[in-house]
């Protein structure tokens, strides 16, 4: 059997009066509607990856680069088929 894998940005939309477990309920909604298609959840990653900066005009308005993280999710599905991409 062939598995494919599909990964799936995800950042969590909370606002300063939720917590944790608004995060959670969001996470869950995802994993909830991915695996309504036949996807199963295999795990979160953290990617990071690097920026590069800008010269600006003329030196004006330059920014310096950096590091960024994005959350992914990771979704596994098998079949004989290449469904749900």
């Amino acid at each position: 059997m062939k598995i494919t894998y599909k990964v799936v940005p995800f950042v969590a939309s909370v606002n300063s009066l939720q917590g944790a477990e608004t995060a959670a309920q969001q996470l869950e909604s995802l994993i909830g509607s991915w695996a309504a298609q036949g996807w199963k959840y295999v795990r979160m990653e953290q990617v990071e990856t690097y920026i590069a900066g800008s010269t600006g005009c003329f030196g004006l308005g330059a920014q310096p680069g950096r590091m960024v993280a994005f959350s992914m999710v990771v979704f596994a599905h098998e079949g004989t088929s290449d469904s749900g991409n």
